[in-house]
């Protein structure tokens, strides 16, 4: 599924993992009302309503942000939370903060390279990590291993 997002951007790539450091500001005149109310103000998408939710396709995650690499599709199962789960990440791709909004003691899972907020991680899924990564599927990019 191609980015239309990332022809506007000048900051994605698929390639450079240099951290960004660039203000809600600027990232507010290139990404979609959307997709920067959920990455760049932790905002949530309504449940079962994202693209991949129900998809099962084999490739890679990327961030839809920045492109950075987040999950390969062997990572993906079907948790029936209403957001695309995956049971690991790329280590490189994401890093962890507490995040205590609406009242609740959750771990938030936000993207290395841009700091966008991607989803949370809960202790509830399946082996071998025992995790469950419940991402937004508009802060997500799928890119298939199969040739066009």
């Amino acid at each position: 599924m191609e980015n239309i997002e990332a022809k506007n951007n000048p900051y994605y790539s698929r390639t450079d993992t240099t951290k960004l450091d660039i203000s809600n500001e600027e990232w507010k005149k290139i990404l979609a009302p959307d997709l920067y109310m959920i990455s760049r103000e932790a905002a949530t998408e309504r449940p079962f309503t994202g693209k991949y939710n129900e998809f099962d396709e084999v490739g890679e995650y990327y961030c839809a942000v920045c492109g950075n690499h987040l999950f390969r599709s062997t990572s993906k199962f079907t948790s029936s939370c209403g957001w695309p789960s995956f049971f690991e990440a790329d280590k490189e791709g994401v890093y962890y903060k507490r995040d205590f909004a609406y009242g609740m003691d959750r771990i938030e899972v936000l993207c290395k390279r841009c700091d966008s907020h991607l989803g949370h991680v809960f202790e509830d899924g399946p082996k071998p990590t025992g995790l469950r990564y419940c991402m937004n599927s508009i802060s997500l990019e799928f890119v298939s291993d199969l040739p066009k």
